[in-house]
């Protein structure tokens, strides 16, 4: 068969997306490659189909279990044979898929980066024909990315103890420009193509809230989005056993998943979330990296992430089916706080030397920083991440809250420079809040104990809201005439540019919402019109029909001991009813039905259909 037919037969899909066929004719030729591509953008199949295509075995090092396991049991679905080999396996089973895989059985094996340099392991790769390794989430290799492991260092040397060098082929859906070159250098990938299709997922809703009562927020969101699939984001393990434990009280179906808990309730609750028994997973960063669930419909940060690149690979879990999904970030200053205090105690990087470790740590810091910024600005929010990437668009997207939210463009000098003076006179050795206190003129016992009382800059600015005073400091910041130190303490101070505004004619413009509330027009506080799915406003008749499926679906999915997603995504449920197909060549018109799975469930849900339709 061909690339073509493949695709159809087994994955269901008539066409290629963006990038894909570029990646998969190259590494059909013989030559390495690398891909960029977001999340949910189809990465897997660039190496899924030239492996079911080249002659021996395709090796895929992937860094986490549940990657390996979702991606297996799709294929498995699919019927592609394919089999994962990590600490998950007992010894017994681990020792027999490397006997059916030293029998050539399966074309793809995904494999943990730990087990390459087994003794074991390297006796069956010497052996066998290895066509092409496949390094997925490739961002790990690089000390500069923000998922570094140390164990991706030695895929190069499992790769140069080979017989005969493979293809290699490297896919990551977020690196900067560093990383990028870092991942290439650091594999070795020979005059790689390299494609990148960009990092833009359009479908995704961002938002930024700053709300006094964040539970309240996360609670009137899930109130309003009824029976979606979410994961809600927490800093701490405390916040995520609060959060799931008041949200549990107030009725939502809601499991948990953190570090502290032992692998056995971990791996139970990932799979209850997995196969739709619970509706909302509350989780610390440590889920959700190899996630495959495709209706997850939206992800709530209860705390401000680490990264853009954190955000971005978070974010990047839902509506990977490329249906609408929203994305809200719950702020506040303690954040910045919380996260500058995991950054300076990370223990991650105890393997580098002192210097290396030095420099990493001051990398993280000014992460946070621009993590920091894209919660202040007023500018797209879409393009703010673009362009940390290094892509440049319109700075316009019609689908974040800055863009659907209406702004002036207000003169705010007098503003600034009363708080560049502040800072000053003050010789820099306070924070926001106090120059801010300071400023407005509040009679708090700090400020007498400091003695800002007497600052030439008290009172000056005591008519202006409290809350339009930190939009100026976050603009001013933004705009980099003013600093903070990455320390505890977050001491304001002064840039190379701060005085260039004080001694400057030209009036500070900054772009302000027209509404009071500076945080966020109350999107998620309404229930809006139901969003169209698969590019279909489905009917009440269709949608009744659309749950039917969704029950046939979850039957088959507990009969086949799979996630509900695997059998068929929500998409190519959606496409059944709009097609209703009544044959197979029909049904094989749908979006995800192949010939395997039409041979597997294609019968069952046209009879489905059909009995609905016949009442």
């Amino acid at each position: 068969m061909n690339k073509n037919q493949i695709l159809k037969q087994y994955f269901g899909y008539d066409s290629f997306r963006e990038g894909q066929e570029t990646l998969i004719d190259s590494i059909l030729s013989g030559r390495d490659a690398f891909g960029i591509m977001p999340t949910g953008s189809g990465k897997s199949l660039c190496f899924q189909i030239p492996a079911l295509m080249m002659e021996g075995i395709t090796l895929v090092i992937s860094p986490l279990i549940a990657l390996m396991k979702d991606q297996v049991a799709a294929l498995n679905q699919a019927g592609v044979f394919a089999a994962f080999l990590n600490s998950s396996l007992t010894a017994s089973q681990y020792h027999k898929a490397l006997s059916f895989a030293k029998e050539g059985k399966y074309p793809i094996i995904y494999v943990a980066p730990e087990r390459l340099m087994t003794e074991e392991f390297q006796d069956f790769a010497r052996h066998a024909r290895i066509a092409m390794v496949a390094v997925d989430e490739a961002h790990c290799v690089s000390q500069w990315g923000q998922d570094f492991r140390p164990s991706y260092l030695k895929i190069v040397d499992f790769i140069n103890q080979l017989p005969v060098r493979p293809v290699v082929s490297a896919f990551t859906a977020t690196a900067t420009k560093e990383v990028r070159e870092d991942i290439i250098d650091i594999l070795m990938l020979r005059e790689p193509e390299v494609v990148t299709t960009g990092y833009d997922r359009p479908n995704l809703y961002l938002g930024v809230q700053a709300p006094k009562d964040k539970y309240a927020a996360v609670k009137n969101f899930i109130d309003t989005h009824p029976n979606q699939s979410g994961i809600i984001y927490c800093q701490t393990r405390k916040l995520v056993e609060e959060v799931c434990d008041r949200l549990g009280r107030d009725g939502i179906s809601v499991t948990r998943y953190h570090a502290g808990l032992s692998d056995k309730e971990r791996h139970q609750n990932q799979d209850d979330f997995i196969f739709d028994r619970y509706q909302v997973m509350v989780a610390t960063n440590a889920f959700g990296m190899g996630i495959d669930k495709s209706n997850v419909r939206f992800v709530l940060h209860y705390n401000m992430p680490k990264s853009i690149e954190e955000l971005y690979q978070e974010i990047g879990r839902t509506s990977r089916d490329q249906e609408p999904g929203e994305c809200i970030l719950f702020y506040s200053g303690q954040d910045v706080v919380m996260n500058q205090f995991f950054i300076d105690n990370n223990q991650d990087n105890q393997e580098l030397d002192d210097l290396t470790r030095k420099v990493v740590t001051e990398r993280d810091r000014e992460r946070l920083k621009k993590m920091t910024y894209y919660c202040f600005t007023n500018e797209c929010l879409r393009d703010y991440i673009l362009r940390y990437f290094g892509e440049y668009g319109s700075n316009y997207c019609g689908n974040c809250v800055n863009c659907l939210t209406q702004f002036e463009t207000v003169d705010v000098t007098e503003i600034a420079k009363a708080l560049i003076g502040c800072v000053s006179s003050s010789r820099q050795r306070y924070g926001v809040n106090v120059i801010i206190d300071t400023v407005h003129g509040a009679n708090t016992a700090k400020i007498r104990q400091y003695r800002m009382d007497t600052n030439p800059y008290y009172s000056v600015l005591a008519k202006t809201p409290s809350y339009k005073l930190r939009q100026v400091v976050n603009h001013l910041m933004l705009k980099e005439y003013l600093t903070v130190t990455n320390d505890e303490y977050s001491i304001v101070k002064l840039t190379a540019d701060s005085e260039k505004l004080m001694e400057s004619q030209e009036p500070v413009m900054m772009k302000m919402a027209k509404e009071q509330e500076p945080a966020l027009r109350e999107k998620t506080g309404k229930k809006s019109k139901k969003p169209k799915l698969a590019g279909v406003e489905l009917t009440e008749q269709d949608e009744a029909l659309f749950e039917k499926l969704r029950r046939l679906r979850a039957e088959i999915a507990k009969e086949e001991k799979v996630p509900p997603y695997i059998v068929f995504s929500d998409k190519t449920l959606v496409h059944m009813c709009a097609v209703k197909p009544k044959t197979k060549t029909e049904m094989l018109t749908v979006s995800g039905v192949g010939e395997f799975k039409y041979d597997k469930y294609g019968e069952r849900f046209m009879q489905c259909m059909d009995s609905d339709l016949s009442i």
